[in-house]
């Protein structure tokens, strides 16, 4: 056989586990807290045109975690498909994931885009205890990120392609070029810089797109120029419904549970809202400083998610105790720094966003209870993160859905009728445990084999035989033991 037509080892199957995750996360860590720091940054300058403005600008999150729901949900189930054909040594099955997810992409922000022409007015009527003022505010800023939100979903979709091919170094510099571009742009069209006209959160919103565009394009050529495994072709972006069908089915869990979240967003919101428009404030940098903590361990995720999914289509379940074990461990390190800034630091913090001293009361308890999620928020997401590669979303699934809606919304509500503000932020801690004690109980269920039959016929999604269920289910008590 010719020596060209034996198929490449792709790192994820060669280098050492330890030393794969950090080459592979450490890329993804970086340029997701420069993508985390930009939303901090447009977070900062809009709070320094009025509180209303900052308000307004956080009460959009739910639509836009919504657009990054669908975008990373599909990423994810592109990405785990894409890195089982490689390692299967389908390269052909790899590039018709690559390409019908780059198509999916396009058609999610064509749908985004017709909802920021017209439906944004009827998200703000729905929001109650708000001024005219923030309402103009957000309708302004969402309907200008919707329009354009073509560039988040191509954006995130040519990331998925390098990292489902190892390739995280360059996702680095695709999200630090849209970051620095929206960072320097912010200033320039918020406050009306070097002779351009203050245009206030339309300039915000206007350095957002422009740098996910900007993002967008640079990862479709990177992935042309540099992306050896796979190559982006106009013949194959074609509706392909049953590969359609295996990336949602790994995806659309995923795409739900960050969907859930902006879900659970909007009805704290409301909660909020009641004890006053400041309280909302409040939980907006919550948020957005919570996002930029988090940042390091969905870095991390990114890169665990092709390294499994890759050692799942090699049989080599060895690697994947590692990768897992070495992920958890770092995880938590990562969060226990959070917790100590949050804890420690919650003025100074809160202080980025021009606080008032009404929003400086309410934020310091509240920053100080949630921080005790973030240790415990550390485990759960990297378990997630094993599900979904193993073709198992449905368990992340049912622990988002259950943390959020069925035990942190509730809570809150039952909380807020006390009339303190600072028994409503205790529901965190509490959704977050149960969330925990709810992952490792999914783990150490499948590991049980007089369970394994019922318990995964109810939760396989991707399984035409009981003997496919019970190899999926070894697999995730190899994960379970690892961990």
């Amino acid at each position: 056989m010719p020596a060209q037509s034996i198929p490449q080892e792709n790192k994820m199957g060669t280098m050492p586990v330890k030393k794969l995750i950090f080459n592979m996360a450490l890329p993804l860590i970086i340029s997701m807290l420069i993508q985390a720091l930009y939303n901090i940054v447009d977070s900062i300058f809009v709070s320094r045109i009025s509180e209303d403005a900052f308000t307004a600008v956080s009460l959009v999150f739910p639509i836009q975690n919504l657009m990054i729901a669908f975008a990373t949900g599909t990423g994810v189930g592109m990405n785990a498909l894409l890195s089982r054909r490689l390692g299967e040594k389908n390269r052909e099955g790899a590039e018709a994931v690559a390409n019908v997810g780059l198509l999916l992409a396009i058609c999610s922000g064509v749908v985004f885009a017709l909802f920021g022409l017209f439906g944004t007015g009827l998200f703000f009527s729905m929001q109650k205890g708000i001024s005219p003022v923030i309402a103009e505010y957000g309708s302004q800023y969402l309907s200008i990120v919707c329009i354009g939100s073509v560039g988040i979903f191509v954006e995130i979709t040519a990331e998925r392609m390098l990292q489902g091919t190892g390739q995280t170094l360059i996702t680095m510099y695709i999200q630090g070029v849209g970051a620095i571009l929206n960072i320097i742009l912010d200033p320039i069209l918020i406050f009306g810089l070097l002779g351009l006209p203050a245009m206030g959160v339309r300039g915000a919103a206007y350095a957002t797109i422009i740098g996910q565009l900007v993002a967008a394009a640079l990862g479709v050529i990177l992935n042309q120029k540099h992306n050896s495994d796979i190559r982006i072709d106009l013949k194959k972006m074609r509706f392909d419904l049953p590969l359609i069908g295996e990336i949602y089915a790994i995806g659309f869990p995923s795409i739900l549970m960050t969907a859930i979240g902006s879900v659970t967003t909007y009805l704290m919101n409301q909660i909020l809202l009641v004890f006053s428009t400041t309280a909302a404030a409040v939980y907006g940098a919550l948020f957005k400083l919570n996002s930029f903590v988090f940042m390091p361990i969905f870095g991390l995720n990114n890169a665990v998610v092709p390294i499994v999914a890759y050692n799942y289509g090699a049989q080599n379940r060895g690697r994947i105790r590692q990768a897992t074990r070495t992920s958890m461990i770092t995880a938590v390190t990562i969060m226990l720094l959070g917790w100590a800034a949050f804890f420690f630091l919650p003025t100074q913090l809160l202080s980025l966003f021009d606080a008032s001293a009404a929003m400086i009361a309410i934020g310091i308890p509240a920053f100080r209870i949630t921080s005790f999620t973030f240790p415990l928020a550390a485990i759960s997401i990297v378990a997630s993160s094993v599900f979904q590669a193993l073709g198992k979303s449905i368990y992340s699934m049912l622990v988002s859905l259950g943390r959020q809606l069925i035990i942190l919304i509730p809570v809150a509500y039952l909380f807020s009728l006390t009339g303190v503000l600072e028994d409503v932020w205790l529901a965190f801690p509490i959704a977050e445990v149960a969330c925990l004690v709810s992952s490792l109980l999914f783990l150490k269920n499948s590991s049980s084999s007089s369970s394994k039959a019922s318990y995964c016929s109810y939760i396989a999604i991707n399984s035409s035989s009981v003997r496919s269920r019970s190899k999926s289910s070894r697999w995730l008590s190899y994960i379970f033991l690892a961990a």
